[in-house]
């Protein structure tokens, strides 16, 4: 098996949602528009271009924007003619990045419940996935299991902080563990760090290449998708030392080349607006503590997540349903749309989650409160 034959479940429950005329609170994408600095320089690009191929790396100039804009945040500034590279968004560039380093046979472990894509680019590859699962009560590593899941042909880790679909970020001691655990065993890491400025509750964010243990050995990615609330745009990036970005290259030129000229001029020339990623994070806590503070009496379960816009609802004290037809059934008969949980799980296990989406109007999120609370 190569690739999964079925339709993703984003899909699935987006048709559903269109179907039935319901909310969507299932696939993850803002409400907001991008930002009118962002739109207007993008327009002028548009307009003046240039609109032919950009260099396979990605532009200079937003290389160099991007390096600076790591120092500012991170206090270390990648180089940005060897560690940084361009890409059509944050799925190519995790899809790419296990093309490059994991071949026939190799294994790559991956923390479950986990974005959908990991597993089937590895699959793609003739790898092994090796699955284990987060902490129940808190979705953080288990690092015992992942010790004890590492073999000699484990080639890859891949992790996600902060963490779709559950919210939670690591802490301080996880990082500390990878880091103790790295040093006795030769893998590589990839770090989907796509929500890095959205993190709740004066927690941090900490990026991975940036640990002086793991940045040889580590390959992050990032979005612009999620902080300028431009996901159809399709632009991310990665970060990684010289020898892991020169094979990461290798498969990328391959895979698309390069990536739209006119929005990478736009990008470079705003990425600047420093302030904008600062406010992200309020941003979102608020519209997360609005949506939480409406269902605080109600029936759901949950425990407020630490990042992203996503939060995992619970509903054991509503239905015995399994997931799916449980999220199915509140699109037709309800009118809002979420995803099932289970769907993050290779084995699709059924804990009676779903995760929704916050990342939308307050009105969007008092009308869908309503509905909820009603149930």
């Amino acid at each position: 098996m190569l690739l999964p034959e079925e339709t993703t479940i984003f899909t699935r429950m987006s048709a559903l949602a269109q179907e039935f005329n319901a909310l969507n609170l299932g696939q993850g994408f803002p409400d907001d528009s991008p930002p009118e600095f962002l739109t207007e320089t993008a327009a002028e690009y548009l307009r003046k271009g240039p609109h032919q191929y950009a260099p396979m790396q990605g532009l200079l100039t937003l290389r160099e924007a991007l390096a600076d804009k790591f120092y500012r945040f991170y206090g270390l500034r990648p180089d940005p003619e060897t560690e940084i590279t361009i890409t059509a968004g944050g799925t190519q560039a995790l899809f790419t990045a296990i093309a490059a380093f994991i071949d026939p046979g190799d294994e790559a472990i991956i923390l479950e419940p986990a974005y959908d894509s990991y597993a089937p680019a590895v699959l793609n590859r003739n790898g092994r996935c090796v699955f284990v699962p987060l902490k129940s009560d808190d979705f953080r590593p288990n690092w015992e299991a992942i010790r004890d899941a590492l073999t000699q042909r484990t080639r890859l880790l891949i992790i996600n902080t902060p963490h779709n679909p559950s919210g939670a970020v690591w802490a301080e001691s996880d990082y500390e563990n990878l880091e103790n655990l790295a040093q006795s065993h030769p893998f590589l890491v990839l770090s989907d760090e796509v929500y890095e400025h959205i993190v709740f509750d004066q927690h941090r964010h900490k990026p991975l290449w940036s640990i002086p243990g793991l940045r040889e050995r580590c390959l992050s990615v990032y979005s612009f998708g999620k902080v300028f609330h431009c996901t159809g745009w399709k632009i991310g990036y990665t970060v990684a030392g010289p020898e892991l970005t020169r094979r990461f290259r290798k498969a990328h030129q391959y895979h698309v080349f390069s990536v739209n000229a006119p929005l990478q001029h736009a990008l470079g020339k705003v990425l600047k607006n420093y302030e904008w990623f600062r406010a992200l994070a309020g941003h979102f806590q608020n519209l997360r503590d609005q949506f939480l503070s409406y269902l605080r009496d109600s029936r759901w379960e949950f425990t407020p997540a630490s990042g992203t816009y996503f939060q995992l609802l619970g509903y054991r004290r509503i239905s015995r349903e399994d997931d799916l037809r449980f999220a199915e059934w509140l699109t037709r008969e309800k009118k809002i749309t979420t995803i099932p949980a289970s769907f993050f799980y290779h084995d699709r296990r059924d804990e009676k989650r779903l995760r929704i989406c916050f990342a939308k109007s307050p009105h969007t999120l008092q009308k869908a409160a309503e509905i909820l609370c009603r149930i």
